[in-house]
């Protein structure tokens, strides 16, 4: 049946347990995330941490047609959903950042919803985000859950710890006199405008996409993308038998729920992310930090290939010819 990743729903350690000791902790305050702050003002809402075994590094290894030689080997951390507030605390966001610096990526990208209700919520967050460090820097787009708080609010915060907030808008990633371009859009639901992102990228340019919902691939493969990075779905977060992702149902359905897909010549990597919503809850569903590789393609277009035995889909791995 899978393992369940949150917590059982008894005992000292069970969800009840664990609730209670939320409450207490909520209601004196806490020094524990305060200290993590470096001593700056932060909310009140400090659940306890989120299980370490149920995070998982996904190692894809994506193969890209037209990649520059200079980009070849290119490692990106993808960090999605982090749902910040009662559900996940702050010591669980320090976390993700101390292991994805751990990694030593050439770019971090965050695609969203970093706060889940409250605007308490916003500056905590972005000051720990703020830690992350990458060769080429932290790029970040904005959630449904960024705009229902306060876009605005949340893109400052961000912005004054040093992480680029795409808005609609792309960079261009230079090295060895070699380019690839970045491009970041709004949430779809929301203000999201993908012809002005691309404005100034020459055509056939090998281009990568920050979105939070990945239902944008079919605009992003009308523009001939080559890939997005995409979060919104949390790959279903509860996963259950002969039922299926129930995140994605009460979505209306998915076919882009999590892994890597294609759409014509686009790719896309949706990652099941780090927070939940609606119940501090994931089923045969674990977090994911994606730790991707680009790679120069053999061919046209083929699926990643992953160094361990299994997909972070629970599918057999992809197989690639080199």
């Amino acid at each position: 049946m899978g393992t369940l990743y949150a917590f059982p729903y008894t005992g000292r350690n069970g969800l009840i347990g664990r609730w209670n000791r939320v409450v207490r902790r909520w209601q004196r305050g806490g020094v524990e995330d305060y200290a993590l702050l470096g001593g700056r003002q932060q909310p009140r809402l400090l659940p306890a941490r989120h299980p370490d075994e149920s995070l998982e590094v996904s190692e894809p290894h994506i193969h890209l047609p037209g990649l520059p030689e200079a980009f070849a080997g290119y490692r990106i951390v993808h960090i999605t959903d982090v749902h910040y507030g009662l559900f996940l605390p702050l010591e669980a966001v320090a976390d993700t950042v101390e292991l994805a610096n751990a990694l030593e990526p050439d770019l971090i990208a965050l695609t969203g919803d970093f706060v889940t209700f409250s605007r308490s919520c916003i500056e905590p967050v972005a000051i720990v985000l703020g830690r992350l460090r990458a060769r080429d820097g932290v790029f970040a787009v904005l959630g449904n859950h960024d705009f229902r708080v306060g876009a605005t609010a949340v893109a400052r915060a961000l912005r004054r710890e040093g992480i680029e907030v795409l808005r609609n808008r792309h960079t261009m990633l230079r090295r060895r006199g070699q380019s690839l371009y970045l491009a970041g859009i709004d949430d779809l639901r929301y203000r999201a405008d993908l012809p002005r992102a691309l404005r100034g990228v020459p055509a056939g340019a090998p281009t990568l996409l920050l979105s939070h919902n990945p239902g944008i691939i079919e605009q992003a493969a009308a523009h001939r993308v080559s890939l997005v990075l995409a979060g919104h779905t949390h790959g279903g977060q509860v996963n259950l038998p002969f039922f299926g992702n129930v995140y994605a149902r009460r979505r209306g359905g998915m076919r882009f729920k999590l892994g890597w897909d294609c759409l014509g010549a686009t790719q896309i990597y949706v990652s099941r992310g780090i927070g939940t919503v609606v119940v501090p809850v994931r089923y045969r569903c674990p977090a994911e930090i994606p730790h991707l590789r680009l790679l120069p393609a053999t061919r046209a277009l083929h699926p990643p290939v992953y160094p361990r035995d299994v997909a972070p889909d629970g599918r057999t791995r992809c197989t690639s010819s080199t």
